[in-house]
């Protein structure tokens, strides 16, 4: 998001004010998964290229996937900021992307993918700007950890509209066979 730093360090503050405890989804079934979350964007606990932040062109990264477990129908995938505002006192986590019903056989998503490119059937839901598709980092201050979480599901979802990522965890509840998840880091500048 393109925004001066006051305006979006009073976002994060105002948000933190009004959001609501994070609802952990986590698999329902006990079977081992290999399941994996990879991206040729940035590497595992890596720093995220600023054009995929509101510094740069707030484009998404590219994501791929393998080893989903059986039965897999369909995927989500969210993508947070457990860090916010401020990673040595966080009050919040901000919600940068959230989709379902992923294709089990998309196996990903190309670096800058548009809404219209999504793979068929996929939904968008709101971020934490309250607004469809992927919000790159953009941390007020400090370095902090982005979340890729890749949930693999026995269902395919009923439309959901534009679920916020509360809603959509609640959906998932109970078909959640596995989880990935990729952790990537961002600072702005000095700050």
């Amino acid at each position: 998001m393109s925004s001066t730093p006051s305006k979006c360090k009073a976002l994060w503050i105002c948000a933190a004010l009004l959001a609501s405890p994070a609802q952990a989804v986590e698999p329902s079934r006990q079977a081992p998964t290999n399941m994996k979350l990879e991206s040729s964007s940035f590497s595992p606990a890596g720093g995220i290229p600023a054009r995929h932040t509101c510094d740069g062109g707030d484009i998404s990264p590219a994501l791929a996937w393998s080893q989903l477990p059986e039965g897999t129908k369909s995927l989500a995938l969210v993508v947070d900021d457990p860090d916010a505002p401020d990673p040595k006192a966080p009050t919040m986590t901000w919600v940068h992307w959230v989709l379902y019903n992923l294709p089990a056989v998309a196996g990903g998503l190309p670096e800058g993918v548009a809404a219209e490119s999504l793979p068929g059937g996929t939904r968008q839901g709101l971020n934490d700007w309250k607004r469809a598709g992927y919000g790159g980092p953009c941390p007020p201050i400090g370095q902090h950890r982005y979340v890729h979480k890749l949930y693999a599901l026995d269902t395919v979802l009923s439309d959901l509209g534009r679920p916020g990522k509360a809603q959509l965890e609640q959906a998932m509840q109970g078909h959640v066979l596995a989880k990935a998840e990729l952790v990537g880091v961002y600072r702005r500048g000095n700050r």
